[in-house]
């Protein structure tokens, strides 16, 4: 389940928080609480993934972005991700959440999110996100104007480029294995 109340106090915590830097970091803390383990007692992969919004929703409301999103109409939505997990986290630890745009190309921007507990990292992950309005994705130039920022993005850096490249390698559609006899496709194609 989605953590509403969670989001919901974060989005109140930081609506009159000072604005920040389009490329400037939100740091966050947080607490892994029983509903966000798995059967071995630590947070859960998935729920990570969940958990990283309460750093990236209220980001994007400090650095100008949401309120933009808002008044053209437009969205966001991940496009993509990698996650490297390295540390456990356990119920009742409590975390720091560092968030930050890193910069952008013709269709997406590139954020990094880490999370820190007791001076190491414990996960880190680099996302993807399109903004999409009517007609389609909206190119980050148009909404880096739209805020009041540069429109040209920085470098992004190297192991970003490399991600790029390594992800645009990947067959989409993916090609689909030999399924063993008897199994179901259901809405697999052929």
């Amino acid at each position: 389940m989605y953590p509403i109340l969670r989001f919901a106090k974060e989005m109140l915590k930081y609506r009159r928080q000072p604005r920040i830097g389009m490329l400037e970091a939100h740091v966050s803390t947080h607490r892994c609480w029983p509903w966000d383990l798995d059967p071995w007692i630590e947070l859960n992969n998935g729920r990570t993934l969940t958990l990283y919004d309460l750093g990236r929703v209220p980001m994007a409301m400090r650095t100008g972005i949401l309120p933009t999103l808002r008044t053209r109409g437009w969205g966001i939505t991940v496009a993509g991700n990698s996650v490297r997990y390295r540390r456990r986290i356990r119920a009742f630890d409590r975390f720091t959440m560092v968030s930050r745009t890193l910069g952008w190309d013709a269709r997406f921007l590139y954020m990094e999110q880490s999370i820190w507990r007791a001076g190491e990292c414990c996960n880190h992950m680099l996302l993807r996100g399109a903004i999409t309005g009517p007609q389609g994705i909206v190119p980050p130039a148009e909404l880096m104007a739209a805020v009041g920022a540069a429109p040209d993005s920085p470098p992004l850096p190297g192991w970003v480029v490399a991600w790029i490249a390594a992800d645009a390698q990947r067959p989409w559609p993916p090609v689909l294995p030999e399924l063993p006899a008897g199994v179901a496709r259901g809405d697999l194609p052929g």
